[in-house]
């Protein structure tokens, strides 16, 4: 993990922006030798809630149909 001054951070904020998210290498900008913050890449995570689950789910049989005949539903019966 790179460390890295604050005064050079800002110095430097968007080439060291560019290079962590290039590299996935984080940087630890620290102040007077003591870690202050972690600049770390995110992952590309879409928040989409429809679809999100497309690739993990399959239907089997008939999703339509009663499990249990109607013929054996005591509400149907007088």
């Amino acid at each position: 993990m790179k460390k890295i001054r604050a005064s050079e951070f800002k110095a430097r904020c968007l080439h060291v922006m560019k290079q962590v998210n290039a590299t996935g290498e984080q940087v630890v900008v620290t102040k007077r030798g003591s870690p202050l913050v972690r600049v770390v890449p995110i992952k590309d995570e879409s928040d989409e809630l429809f679809g999100f689950m497309a690739a993990e789910v399959a239907v089997v049989g008939d999703v339509e149909s009663p499990v249990v005949p109607l013929k054996d539903w005591k509400v149907t019966r007088k």
